[in-house]
């Protein structure tokens, strides 16, 4: 059958309109990078196996049949449901293939065997051809089933969040999947600007260990250059101080004091004869040795007030800060509630507020045009009859 761009693509003005992107991909790395070219205009079509992507299941919290954690990811795509090892489902995909400008998927070596994927491959060369992968293909855990926790703690990420005095910790939400996502959506954009300048990119991968420990940037480059193993600090910098939260009467304020400029500012702000007379602290690397001593002067100075009355001093101060907010409190700041980042999204189940890209194309956000789909909701539309 010929894959129809699906009306809701059509006249969008955004930047990827008119091409095709089939996914694969199950869970939150893979989706994610389906979820970004679809929502810059690419016609993206999700093929699911016959018990669906796993993560619809992940819940609570659910919305629905589905759980919130599939609606996060699978927005502008039809859905199909297809078993790979039924020749009937596997023609229909194949043809899928022949016409998409791309393809993404999550398959472990053993699926890619099972499945017969070189077939898919092979059946359009041309195709710009991504692979989430759990590590670089070749190496001795490349063929492991790996999640966002797994990458966290091999990466060494949990290795440089927690506590000092505490167990390691993950990021409270799913980093190593996220950035892994965004790497496959670069990869995917490089492989549809090499192709249509007639550049020969076409295979790339995306692998969760590798892409999480990308994550550790100055953390992994001190390490490697100085052979120093960084150490878990809480909310403190290894190399900037004060650079995190401050107690406050009833909660916290969270300082960024990168340069001793702004440092200056913090200490003619605070007005207080006991830090001024810390001369030694005057500059960063003084900061950082002394970052005791410094935290426990600045707490004892912030807990004498409340947090607003904090953020409304250093407000004008010059000095860089913010309020710590919870998940409420982030989306009901103004910067986020008065603008246009959330909006409303179509599910299954009706309506729901979503995020939308957090990109601007042109000044402008692009807009939700359609919401994830029940489990095999467009298979008759695109691969007709399977029987």
């Amino acid at each position: 059958m010929r894959w129809e761009i699906h009306e809701s693509n059509v006249g969008t003005g955004l930047p990827l309109e008119g091409l095709r992107v089939l996914d694969f991909s199950r869970v939150l790395a893979g989706p994610l990078c389906a979820m970004i070219a679809g929502d810059l205009g690419a016609d993206v079509v999700k093929v699911e196996g016959p018990d669906g992507d796993p993560v619809r299941a992940l819940a609570p919290p659910r919305l629905g049949d589905d759980a919130t954690y599939y609606l996060a990811v699978n927005r502008h795509r039809r859905n199909v449901v297809a078993d790979l090892r039924n020749p009937l489902h596997a023609a229909a995909i194949i043809d899928l293939v022949r016409q998409a400008d791309a393809v993404v998927e999550n398959y472990l070596p053993n699926q890619l065997a099972a499945l017969d994927i070189a077939r898919l491959k092979a059946a359009n060369p041309d195709c710009v051809w991504v692979s989430v992968t759990p590590a670089t293909s070749g190496g001795p855990v490349a063929a492991q089933p790996s999640f966002d926790l797994l990458a966290q703690a091999r990466s060494g990420l949990m290795g440089v969040t927690g506590r000092s005095d505490g167990d390691p910790t993950k990021v409270g939400s799913p980093l190593a999947d996220v950035v892994t996502g965004l790497y496959a959506t670069i990869g995917l954009l490089t492989g549809l600007y090499a192709r249509a300048v007639g550049r020969g990119a076409r295979r790339f991968e995306a692998p969760l260990l590798e892409s999480t420990m990308s994550a550790l940037i100055n953390q992994a480059q001190g390490y490697l250059s100085t052979g120093v193993n960084p150490k878990r600090l809480g909310n403190d910098h290894p190399s900037i101080a004060p650079y995190g939260p401050v107690k406050t009467a009833d909660g916290y304020v969270l300082l960024a004091v990168g340069t001793d400029g702004q440092y200056e500012r913090l200490v003619a702000m605070l007005d207080d004869d006991g830090l001024r007379a810390h001369t030694e602290w005057s500059t960063n690397a003084a900061r950082v040795a002394n970052l005791g001593a410094l935290r426990a002067a600045l707490d004892e100075i912030f807990s004498s007030e409340p947090t607003d009355y904090w953020l409304g001093r250093l407000a004008s101060s010059g000095v860089p800060h913010g309020p710590i907010f919870d998940v409420a409190g982030a989306f009901a700041q103004p910067q986020i509630a008065d603008g246009d980042f959330v909006g409303m999204m179509d599910t299954p189940a009706g309506p729901t507020r979503v995020m939308r890209s957090p990109l601007l194309v042109d000044g402008a956000r692009p807009p939700v045009r359609r919401g994830p789909r029940r489990l095999g909701e467009d298979t008759a539309e695109l691969l007709g009859d399977l029987g």
